[in-house]
């Protein structure tokens, strides 16, 4: 190790600022796993770490870039120079070069500047980085993720909690556009004060869970995080780490959850990013049949490489570690499962086998569950994914790829499809609605009214929906009754919840004025009422992915477009029976059959003035008339474009 010498803090861009120490902190068995795919912590190892070492400040770098030819760091402490502190490569075989930089310390900016395979001149990101500049600015800053958490009790009551049988309702936010303040309304707020709003709001609508859109570092604003280039730096639009894991911590403390969405399926090409890292196809397929995202216009990695899964897996422990949170939610899922995938036959690459399934992929989502669900209780991770591919929820030991849950995406898209019909075409189309119950134990799912279904031209919720002001509202809430009373969790997007009559904009805050009108009131304490409803009633939640939890009383009403059926709980007494009627004429003296006799409380009801509704309601409940021997049924008025809820009073 060289002698100790004071560096100055600034040098001219052509001065030898200082020997890089020979420092690792990487062990050989460090070496070992990530060489194998296996080390899922290499965060606490790769990118930049300020210590001490033997007395003098400094930052311990290291990098992966395997078939680069020289590596040097650039930064704030040495006026950017381009060769003032050249990194060692490993003696062994990893491709890791590393080194301490003594006076480099937490706030500094920096870059890797690599010369390439084919000798390229590379400027580059750290890959691990905790923190970045504000794009478009794209420097790496010496950062850590130190925090006093005081969430303990909620980690201990998330270890106990149950995937299968406990209800979750999600609120899907995206952070610079669910409010901004009005004096500054192209300022995106912070985490911080983010918080100062969102957690109430949360608590009064009664959402189990948020699920953040990307939080991660990304360059191009309208790709709404999709399109990272950090993927271990929270987003500095947002504030600092710390003010990420303030808003969660605060979350925790209010007992909400909090969902991440996590894109591993694809990363875009800006120079400083991960494309072409050192040079060659480092992290990403060199053959774009199975390197390049037609879509999205971006790379896909290559999980065929044991490091590039090390990298990917680690990062996804390191939110759910470093950041808590309490689940992730992956993005395109569908993407990585398939090389043909928005590929005509003719572009598709094939495995060895013959075969469209991306097996590297495969391998890799096994690999990541089998990691997060072993080493953290009481976490989840949702799969956003389209395909037929079997067994997705399904343990990885029985053939499954391991994930908690999965979008029903065929649900999502027959439903809205039903729902924008005209209640008069509604009939020819009866069984969009029954159908999914078919195929709807098969998958732990999650039903998906996501940010997804409100862009691109496909219309705010409320305006999919037929008819007049008046029905359009009535169809929505009935809507939203059918995803509340419907087995699976649940996920609505911010806005939706009151109305939003403007498709989202990410640039703007959702339009809270609306909560002024009577309809958008009525909406929001629609979906108030129902996340209440499905967190208090076991028979909403308790057997959310089983068979036992549902029975139809009535399917094929296709004439009347009425639909009836059982939610069925722990007890007997626990069960609610939902009638839906999708059209606007009122169906007088409907009768019911039930399973019991004696008073049944109308405990929902969309037609509540409440809820900006008619009003045409059974505050006293309905009597079940019949026998043991006949069987009991009751008879009620089923408004026009409505969800009613009954359960039996106890005795």
């Amino acid at each position: 190790m060289p002698a100790k010498k004071a560096i100055p803090a600034k040098a001219g861009p052509d001065e030898q600022t200082g020997p890089v120490w020979a420092h690792s902190l990487l062990t050989d068995y460090d070496i070992f796993l990530f060489v194998g795919g296996q080390h899922f912590r290499m965060y606490e190892k790769m990118g930049s770490h300020p210590l001490v070492l033997n007395g003098v400040s400094g930052t311990h770098f290291a990098v992966w870039a395997p078939n680069a030819r020289e590596v040097h760091v650039m930064g704030d402490f040495n006026a950017w120079s381009r060769s003032g502190h050249p990194l060692s490569r490993r003696a062994d075989t990893s491709g890791i070069w590393e080194g301490f930089i003594p006076g480099a310390g937490k706030g500094d900016l920096y870059k890797y500047f690599i010369l390439g395979y084919h000798g390229q001149e590379i400027e580059k990101g750290d890959p691990y980085a905790r923190r970045w500049e504000t794009p478009p600015r794209t420097a790496s800053m010496i950062w850590d993720t130190a925090y006093a958490w005081s969430d303990k009790k909620w980690i201990s009551k998330r270890a106990k909690t149950s995937l299968l049988h406990d209800p979750m309702s999600v609120y899907e936010v995206h952070l610079g556009s669910w409010r901004r303040d009005p004096a500054e309304p192209k300022r995106i707020l912070t985490c911080r004060e983010t918080a100062a709003a969102l957690i109430p709001y949360l608590l009064e609508m009664n959402f189990t869970h948020v699920e953040l859109m990307p939080v991660m570092e990304f360059p191009y604003i309208p790709s709404w995080g999709y399109q990272i280039t950090g993927y271990f730096g929270a987003s500095s639009r947002y504030g600092t780490p710390q003010d990420l894991m303030y808003l969660i911590d605060e979350l925790h403390k209010n007992n909400i959850g909090v969902i991440l969405d996590w894109v591993p399926s694809h990363f875009p090409g800006d120079a400083h990013g991960l494309y072409e890292f050192d040079g060659t196809h480092l992290y990403e397929h060199a053959d774009m049949r199975k390197g390049f995202h037609p879509d999205w216009k971006s790379y896909i990695f290559n999980y065929d490489k044991n490091e590039v899964r090390s990298f990917l897996i680690s990062n996804a422990l390191f939110w759910l570690e470093q950041y808590h949170a309490d689940g992730l939610r992956v993005d395109a899922v569908a993407s990585m499962l398939y090389y043909d995938f928005s590929r005509t036959a003719d572009e598709a690459a094939f495995n060895d086998h013959g075969g469209r399934e991306n097996l590297g992929a495969i391998q890799f989502l096994k690999d990541l569950n089998i990691a997060v669900y072993g080493n953290f209780k009481g976490v989840h991770t949702i799969a956003e994914e389209s395909s037929t591919y079997p067994g997705v929820t399904h343990p990885v030991h029985s053939g499954g790829l391991g994930f908690g849950m999965k979008w029903m995406m065929g649900w999502m898209n027959d439903t809205l499809a039903y729902f924008k019909l005209d209640p008069l075409a509604r009939k020819h189309h009866h069984h969009k609605l029954t159908f999914s119950i078919t195929y709807a134990f098969t998958e732990n799912f999650m039903l998906p009214f996501s940010h997804d279904e409100v862009v691109h031209g496909k219309s705010p919720m409320v305006y999919k929906m037929p008819g007049d002001e008046w029905q359009k509202f009535a169809n929505l809430r009935t809507l939203y009754g059918y995803l509340f009373t419907h087995p699976g969790t649940k996920l609505l997007f911010m806005g939706d919840e009151f109305g939003q009559t403007k498709e989202w904009r990410f640039r703007e805050s959702l339009d809270w004025h609306l909560l002024e009108f009577p309809a958008h009131r009525g909406m929001q304490e629609t979906v108030r009422k129902l996340n209440e409803l499905y967190r208090k009633e076991s028979a909403l939640h308790h057997f959310n992915f089983s068979y036992e939890g549902f029975e139809w009383i009535d399917a094929d009403n296709a004439n009347e477009s009425v639909y009836v059926y059982k939610r069925k709980g722990k007890k007997e007494s626990d069960t609610l029976v939902i009638a839906l009627n999708l059209t606007p004429v009122v169906r007088q003296g409907y009768r019911i059959p039930v399973h019991a006799g004696g008073r049944w409380a109308e405990l929902f009801n969309s037609d509540d003035t409440i809820y900006y509704g008619s009003g045409y309601v059974n505050p006293q409940g309905v009597v079940a008339a019949g026998t043991a021997e006949t069987g009991f049924s009751i008879q009620t008025d089923l408004p026009a474009l409505s969800v009613v809820i009954f359960k039996r009073r106890a005795r």
